[in-house]
């Protein structure tokens, strides 16, 4: 007989919440934890589905709905390895497999489409496909006018305000079709996007000034994302961007782009004083233009609270290698932890000075990694003992990534050393072709280092002779304590 507090659904949704985030090795384990108390009784039911359909992640499981589709998306009890393969030629659904599709629509509040069938749901009237508790939604804007439509009838105008305005984690996508061009015309993605008030993450294309400006009015507003997108993106000029306030965005990103005109107006022109968080991704961005970005980042009201910046710059078409300057930008955020710089066909100036200025400027960080072109860059005008020197003033770091030139030791390996016990990763790129002193280097290193084990580089083999060495010497030191205890 079941017990009576089963019977309370406060006490029931509590006890399946807790079966929906027990800790599994695969995801489907719970799903089918769910599924068989979903159906164990008539009570147990009505929760179970709505923890088992809360989170979606792709079309099938609603496709998989259809009678007619099951079979093609199931097979042999496990959902079509080839997700892709078996919609070929499958015609579109019947208004009464369209019920059939939506049959648990109302229960799913996180939705991820990846792959590309929207033939399948053209029947579907869009004022028909609500989701009204939907919170997330991730798809291609070939769906655009499924989930977002821009026709409605008055009657069902209303319903799809409440739709927006409830979502939180918005991502839009652009798919090609056959024939190259785009789905929905741009200017349709973002009449879209500004119809949510409540986003708290936008994921999408490059934006045009109106949305910048909505967006800028979100005050729920906490990550943004821009993506690579359309080939033909909306440009923006300084009369778009005028004086923006992002006041609680603390995520910004910028990824797969190929200029960075744009990212640079809306940087210049805007204020970010919850900024946590920076990362771009840019192709073919020349030297100016990311000086620029370099002075417009460090000029954006993030100063205190800016804690991490990732930039990947990348050049399909290298020339020459030129030399960028963005670590006297950056001294200028004091809370910084993370720190990553990746130029592939460029230079990144910096000596000792360089170094002990920004470890002092930067007390808290943790991670710091500035990968040059190696192939093609001078020597590296920081030595041992600068990076040691340097090391002194940042206790928490546990990950390092730096050029260095150990042409000449400048550390006597007898010397009384002083101990960086957090680092724990160590990765230095080296122009010598071939490493001298291998033997002495090693030392040194154990003893200003004791927790690196490993010295890494992008050449794998530069450093073999010295790991050798490294690690005799840690496993002499590990004998040794052996023998102390």
């Amino acid at each position: 007989m079941m017990h009576q507090a089963l019977l309370v659904p406060e006490v029931l949704l509590e006890i399946f919440a807790y079966v929906n985030v027990i800790p599994s090795t695969r995801a489907a384990s719970t799903k089918k934890l769910l599924a068989a108390l979903a159906r164990t009784c008539k009570i147990f039911h009505e929760p179970a589905m709505d923890l088992l359909w809360t989170e979606i992640r792709g079309l099938e499981p609603l496709l998989g709905c259809v009678t007619r589709l099951h079979p093609l998306i199931y097979r042999r009890g496990t959902r079509s390895q080839r997700k892709e393969l078996w919609a070929k030629g499958v015609e579109p659904l019947s208004a009464r497999e369209a019920r059939q599709f939506l049959r648990h629509s109302s229960r799913i509040r996180t939705l991820n489409i990846k792959s590309t069938h929207p033939h399948f749901l053209s029947v579907i009237p869009p004022e028909a496909c609500i989701f009204p508790r939907l919170r997330s939604l991730s798809f291609p804007d070939a769906y655009l006018d499924l989930f977002l439509p821009h026709t409605l009838h008055q009657c069902h105008l209303q319903s799809f305000v409440t739709r927006c305005i409830a979502l939180e984690q918005l991502c839009i996508y652009p798919e090609m079709d056959d024939y190259d061009s785009i789905a929905n015309p741009v200017s349709l993605v973002f009449d879209r996007i500004r119809w949510c008030t409540r986003l708290v993450t936008l994921s999408c294309p490059m934006l045009d000034g109106a949305t910048w400006k909505h967006l800028s009015h979100i005050p729920t507003l906490l990550k943004l994302e821009i993506v690579h997108g359309y080939d033909d993106p909306p440009s923006l000029s300084k009369r778009d961007i005028v004086n923006l306030s992002f006041l609680n965005i603390t995520s910004l990103s910028f990824r797969q782009l190929d200029d960075g005109a744009d990212i640079i107006i809306v940087i210049q022109h805007s204020q970010f004083p919850s900024l946590k968080e920076f990362k771009l991704e840019a192709v073919s961005l020349t030297s100016e233009a990311a000086e620029r970005l370099f002075h417009a980042l460090s000029h954006c009201k993030a100063c205190q609270t800016l804690e991490t910046i990732s930039i990947c710059l990348f050049d399909e078409d290298p020339q020459d290698v030129e030399t960028l300057t963005p670590i006297p930008h950056f001294l200028r955020f004091t809370q910084l932890r993370t720190l990553e710089l990746i130029f592939s066909d460029s230079y990144i100036d910096l000596d000792n000075d360089m170094l002990l200025q920004a470890m002092s400027s930067w007390p808290h960080i943790r991670s710091l990694e500035i990968h040059n072109s190696v192939d093609r860059v001078p020597s590296s005008e920081v030595s041992l003992r600068g990076l040691f020197t340097a090391l002194d003033l940042c206790p928490q770091l546990h990950t390092l990534l730096v050029p260095i030139n150990i042409a000449t030791l400048d550390v006597d390996p007898d010397a009384e050393p002083i101990q960086h016990t957090s680092l724990r990763s160590l990765t230095l790129e080296t122009s010598e072709s071939e490493i001298a002193d291998a033997e002495i280097l090693a030392r040194i290193i154990s003893a200003w280092l004791p927790c690196v084990n490993t010295v890494q580089s992008l050449d794998n083999f530069r450093w073999d002779e010295v790991n050798k060495y490294l690690k005799s010497l840690t496993a002499a030191v590990a004998l040794y304590m052996v023998g102390a205890s």
